[in-house]
């Protein structure tokens, strides 16, 4: 194995890794340029790049890409399934990636291994700077394939919540030398003398140093995202191989959030109602040992020195990059989300929203899944599939497999699986949401376009005294301490981008 190598000096700021294309390739790569840690998400990096060859792959960065990926057999069946010349009819809805099953795991597999090269290699791409690589343990069909994918590009680190991801260094460390990566399973009700367990061998896919004549792959440094130093301990002592550091995430950060410690109370708002035993004790993260950084609610000069006085290596945000123009953002959402927020649009940690069970952040847009006639509107369907749960189905003749549901498919398909009628109430669908808020938002039959679900941390407020239009390096900036891109009476700040060069995902 290729140990982990730290760099020389930290990044005092980590760039958030929000889901599906919001931390694309180009927010990263803004970020590493000016020094700090970008970071791309893998999560649903198949649906992304086939959906990114739908549209016709305009600006040829994709293409580009997978000119460099070391399997061409796999590039080929990709572009001959998904790129169209020029891009689909604006009425023609995305073919999907078929959903994966225990027993069946490619194409889907096959696609976010090509997936996950492509984003990475795309933010490293002309430049020496760090580029990581973010995942949600709770996804865990769909967490080693993008890894693979990311370490064949040089990715340099690996960050993860959402979960305990403590079998993940060990698969840091088996495919960096072309061995395969094991993830044990969660199926509910699955009988306690079996354990199903989900591998991934590189050889399989003509991946291996062997196939490809090359030396081993660079082992990315590894962050568990955590909230309890507890946990911090347990897994520098108990995780599968080494872990080099952590980001402590407070409950104000956005996307999912830990459940509240202890019973569950939600306050008049019907939001999780968050304590004192739900901070970590930095005193015992620093007795650790390994450099750390503070998550949620950090995102300001003041957050990073109090971060850095309190012994952190720095922080890590993701609100701020989220609205600025490099990031993934669908550019007609971000101008609309901009001016709901600064005409006072809020935000709420929705307990129901996630079919994980997990808290989830969502700004309160009237044009989005957020609004409940907009919801209760919408046909249910579950057709990319993330989130799914695996459950034990129990066979008439004693034997039994493995069956996998969604709290927010179709209700009478869940109960039909043997779900609760109470578990479907409020659960939206981020598979379909967050995709729309990258600009890809899927045409259903009759018609019907899938709307988004914006989530953000509480930082989120701090936009309404923000310019309409700033770039990743205005935030660096920002952050820094260096200027203070905010709004003068003319709306135009200092250090500001003039204009947004990248293409307008238009789709809204």
């Amino acid at each position: 194995m290729t140990k982990p190598v730290m760099p020389d000096t930290l990044p005092q700021i980590i760039q958030g890794g929000m889901g599906v294309a919001i931390s694309d390739w180009r927010l990263a790569k803004a970020v590493s340029q000016v020094g700090q840690l970008g970071i791309v998400s893998g999560t649903g990096i198949d649906s992304l790049m086939t959906r990114r060859l739908q549209d016709g792959d305009l600006d040829g960065s994709t293409r580009r890409a997978l000119e460099h990926f070391p399997n061409q057999e796999m590039v080929q069946r990709a572009l001959d399934g998904y790129f169209i010349e020029g891009g689909r009819a604006p009425d023609q809805p995305y073919k999907r990636v078929p959903l994966p099953s225990v027993k069946k795991l490619n194409p889907a597999w096959e696609l976010a291994i090509v997936g996950g090269f492509v984003e990475t290699w795309l933010a490293k791409e002309g430049h020496d700077g760090l580029v990581g690589m973010n995942l949600l343990t709770k996804l865990q069909m769909h967490t080693m394939p993008p890894l693979l994918g990311a370490m064949l590009a040089g990715v340099d680190f690996v960050i993860m919540g959402a979960g305990i991801p403590r079998e993940i260094p060990a698969v840091l460390d088996n495919f960096s030398v072309g061995q395969p990566g094991v993830l044990k399973l969660d199926v509910k009700g699955e009988p306690t003398d079996q354990s199903t367990r989900l591998t991934l061998d590189p050889a399989e896919y003509g991946l291996d140093p062997v196939t490809l004549g090359t030396g081993d792959l660079k082992r990315p440094n590894f962050l568990p995202i955590i909230t309890s130093h507890v946990l911090a301990q347990t897994l520098a002592r108990k995780a599968s191989g080494s872990v080099e550091g952590f980001v402590i995430e407070a409950p104000t950060a956005g996307g999912h959030n830990a459940p509240p410690r202890g019973k569950m109370q939600l306050d008049e708002l019907g939001q999780p109602i968050y304590g004192e035993r739900d901070l970590a004790d930095l005193e015992q993260m620093r007795e650790l040992g390994l450099p750390f950084w503070l998550a949620g609610g950090s995102g300001s000069p003041e957050g990073l020195q109090n971060a850095l006085s309190e012994g952190a290596a720095g922080i890590q945000v993701g609100t701020l990059f989220a609205y600025c123009t490099d990031s993934g953002m669908d550019d007609g959402l971000r101008r609309e989300a901009l001016s709901q927020i600064k005409g006072g649009a809020g935000l709420r940690t929705d307990p129901l929203a996630s079919p994980t069970g997990f808290p989830f952040k969502v700004v309160q847009l009237s044009h989005t899944m957020a609004n409940p006639q907009l919801y209760a509107e919408r046909t249910r369907i579950c057709d990319i599939g993330y989130l799914r749960e695996a459950y034990w189905e129990e066979g008439k003749d004693g034997t039994g497999k493995i069956g996998l549901r969604c709290a927010s498919e179709p209700i009478e398909t869940y109960v039909r699986k043997g779900g609760t009628l109470e578990a479907t109430v409020g659960r939206k669908c981020l598979c379909n949401g967050l995709m729309a808020d990258a600009g890809f938002p899927q045409i259903q039959k009759g018609g019907e376009v899938e709307l988004p679900l914006l989530t953000s941390g509480d930082d989120v407020i701090k936009l309404a005294h923000w310019q309409d239009r700033f770039s990743a390096a205005d935030v660096v900036s920002y952050l820094k301490g260096e200027t203070q891109p905010q709004s003068d009476k003319q709306g135009q700040a200092t250090g500001q981008a003039d204009v947004d060069s990248r293409p307008m995902a238009g789709h809204l």
